[in-house]
């Protein structure tokens, strides 16, 4: 490679880097924005009792599950959308928004209504049957907030759309704006302040449907005043509404997948840790909320390689193999940057959280043995964003899959050296998805410069 070439092939680095990074810090303060609400949530409900807590935390894992629904309209009409913008098709713009909202409502009543009418058997199904305290409390959370989840499809579905225009920085504000609401009313409506009634953990729920409704409610006014999508409205659809539908499931289809199989795999490896010990349980809990800061950071940076290359394919330039190269670099370099504030930090981790002396003990060791795990499962999320936004889903599926096989039997397997021997199943798993994420990437088309000599080279005498 010429040092003209190496010059334009790093500025075009830089660019994809510099881009990756715009899009990705918002998504990563309104990742943050919930992760932190649902901790100070559940600071207030823990002085409701332990029924209370277990109540609350059994819902919002169910929660976390009927998600990974949402995802398969969100995220596919984010890729979409995105294309769309690329290819500056304004009809074809209109018709993924359609597409968009018309899969949302096909499966938003399944969980809201469905869901609220199982309340009582779900709420026994998942705390282990009968008919306790924690199961009641349960089934009246249910009752609140999947019914709420109505709201909550329909403004992660917004986001995906003002995601898929190139706005990451608006989703960010509603997060704030809708997470900020949630935590004054948590008090309020909890225990009954400033003259309103006291609800318990039915006001735990109350509030979250309500900060989520106004951060829909505001999203709704910043859609309309979206120039892009405002110009997009006016257009002639590309296609019906019901092969609109079709396409937004078959994109998205494998992203909720493989958030569902990671939440499934997140619950069976807890299984695994219970048969250490329940201290090693407890550590295990506390060091995954701290390892949710870092987590989501690689998300971030997931969902703005999906945007970046999806509106590059749509605008007729294959940049997937740049973008994938700088997509690994930040996802590696945010991994070993959260390795290290752990590795310094675990102890106060731990003691932030009151862990007690022996779960503060497994929890740090637990921590200070997450740095490779970390660095590689930065650069294996961060590439399969790439992947997404070039409709590569379903192979990003296989290799969670197989991550998934290899973790949890590795992990049943090394339980007998404690946490240190799950984190080390944890970074082998890791391992394999990232060296088989790498290796399907190179399959992406060269760069431009790589292209053309290979194209002098088959064309000389």
């Amino acid at each position: 490679m010429s040092s003209q070439e190496q010059r334009v092939t790093e500025q075009q680095g830089k660019a994809h880097r510099s881009r990756l990074v715009r899009l990705a810090y918002p998504v990563y303060g309104e990742l943050l924005a919930g992760v932190l609400a649902g901790i100070v949530n559940m600071v207030w409900v823990a002085r409701l009792g332990g029924p209370a807590v277990a109540a609350v935390a059994v819902a919002t894992n169910v929660e976390n599950l009927a998600l990974g629904l949402i995802l398969m309209a969100g995220s596919g009409t984010t890729v979409l959308v995105a294309r769309a913008r690329g290819a500056r098709d304004p009809a074809a713009l209109r018709t993924a928004v359609r597409g968009g909202w018309a899969l949302c409502a096909l499966l938003t009543p399944a969980v809201a209504v469905g869901g609220w009418a199982l309340r009582e058997p779900l709420a026994s199904l998942v705390l282990g049957g009968g008919d306790g305290p924690a199961q009641r409390l349960a089934a009246g959370y249910f009752a609140i907030s999947l019914p709420g989840l109505a709201v909550f499809f329909a403004q992660n579905l917004l986001d995906g759309i003002l995601k898929g225009a190139g706005d990451t920085r608006t989703p960010m504000r509603l997060a704030f704006l809708g997470n900020a609401l949630i935590l004054v009313l948590d008090p309020l409506l909890i225990f009954g302040l400033c003259g309103l009634p006291a609800l318990g953990v039915h006001g735990a729920a109350w509030a979250t449907v309500a900060g989520r409704t106004a951060a829909f409610a505001a999203g709704l006014v910043a859609l309309r005043s979206n120039l892009l999508l405002r110009q997009a409205a006016t257009a002639r659809p590309a296609g019906r509404t019901w092969s609109a539908l079709r396409a937004t499931a078959a994109t998205g289809l494998p992203m909720a997948a493989d958030f569902t199989v990671r939440m499934a795999g997140s619950l069976l490896l807890v299984a695994v840790v219970a048969r250490i010990g329940v201290a090693s349980v407890a550590a295990y809990a506390i060091a995954t909320k701290a390892m949710y800061v870092a987590t989501m950071s690689f998300y971030a940076v997931r969902q703005a390689a999906a945007i970046h290359t999806a509106h590059t394919l749509g605008a007729g330039r294959d940049g997937r193999a740049a973008i994938a190269r700088q997509a690994a670099l930040l996802g590696a370099a945010l991994g070993a940057l959260a390795a290290l504030a752990l590795l310094a930090a675990a102890p106060w981790v731990m003691r932030a959280f009151g862990a007690r002396p022996d779960v503060a003990a497994a929890g740090t060791a637990f921590l200070r043995c997450l740095g490779p795990y970390l660095a590689l499962l930065g650069c294996f999320i961060a590439v399969g964003g790439v992947f997404e936004g070039a409709g590569g889903s379903p192979l990003m599926l296989r290799v969670t899959l197989a991550g998934a096989a290899v973790q949890l039997p590795l992990a049943h397997g090394l339980a007998g050296f404690g946490l240190p021997g799950v984190c080390a199943a944890m970074a082998l798993a890791a391992a394999l998805q990232c060296l088989a994420v790498l290796a399907l990437s190179r399959r992406f088309a060269p760069p431009p410069a790589a292209a053309e000599r290979a194209a002098d080279r088959v064309g000389a005498p």
